[in-house]
């Protein structure tokens, strides 16, 4: 498979401190990848490197481009690395909780899909033929995760789990390259997670996108992951496929404290 995000030794210092350093890892094209590692380890700041909220002390980051190959991010907005292909979760919820589940939608579907400023103005009929093919497609990518009833519900008033699976059908409706997701079982119960494993599945079969998941439910990794990297105190300690990572003595020893 063609690379399609490469990332070289990449470093992030805050102060004397390197939350980030010399990391080296690449994602594929349609590939599902995880990123692990204790608390503290450095895997939200790699995120933020990567999407355009943090910026590098050192390294580079490049995406490959239809028309221009191996594009370098540093140094772009995060808005602008969005518009290239990548979209992201957070670890804390970022919905618009005082809007519906489809304005939700509709909000993410708007930066690829400007209408003129004249037309916006003066409610040309162009404009209200625009508005009614993303209403339609808002809905129908609703409608893939099951969720269309509750296109009208207020996002603040939604259970823990839908919210967590609304915030990344916001995200897929960006229409990514690759989809990063900031742990999205976090809070969730067994059955929430289990719904959350089918979603990321459901999403590899109907989106064919690169999905780079950071996890601490290592059974939902082992079970969606293709490849894992694994991170200790910023550094990469390990990649692997679930079974060399789960026979990786380094990697037991990172998690469960040596000496297993």
């Amino acid at each position: 498979m063609a690379v399609l995000l490469d990332v070289k030794d990449l470093t992030k210092n805050f102060g004397g401190l390197a939350a980030v350093s010399d990391v080296n890892m690449h994602l594929d094209d349609n590939e599902l990848v995880a990123l692990i590692g204790p608390n503290g380890a450095g895997k939200t700041t790699l995120f933020n490197l990567i999407t355009g909220q943090t910026v590098p002390s050192a390294g580079s980051i490049s995406l490959r481009t239809n028309n221009e190959g191996m594009q370098v991010l540093n140094g772009k907005k995060p808005y602008k690395i969005a518009d290239m292909g990548l979209a992201r979760t957070f670890q804390n919820i970022r919905l618009f909780k005082g809007l519906s589940v489809l304005d939700n939608v509709l909000i993410s579907m708007t930066s690829k899909n400007k209408e003129g400023f004249i037309s916006s103005l003066f409610r040309l009929p162009s404009f209200y033929k625009v508005e009614d093919r993303l209403r339609k497609e808002a809905l129908d990518l609703l409608a893939i995760f099951h969720m269309e009833d509750m296109a009208e519900t207020i996002a603040s008033n939604m259970p823990y789990g839908a919210q967590r699976r609304l915030e990344i059908i916001r995200a897929l409706a960006t229409k990514p390259k690759i989809l990063f997701l900031d742990e999205p079982a976090a809070g969730m119960n067994p059955e929430e997670t289990a719904a959350l494993t089918a979603t990321i599945r459901q999403i590899q079969q109907e989106f064919g996108i690169t999905v780079l998941l950071i996890e601490h439910d290592m059974s939902l990794v082992m079970n969606v992951a293709e490849r894992i990297y694994v991170l200790q105190y910023g550094k990469l300690l390990a990649e692997g496929t679930p079974q060399e990572i789960q026979a990786n003595q380094a990697v037991v020893d990172a998690y469960l404290g040596g000496g297993v």
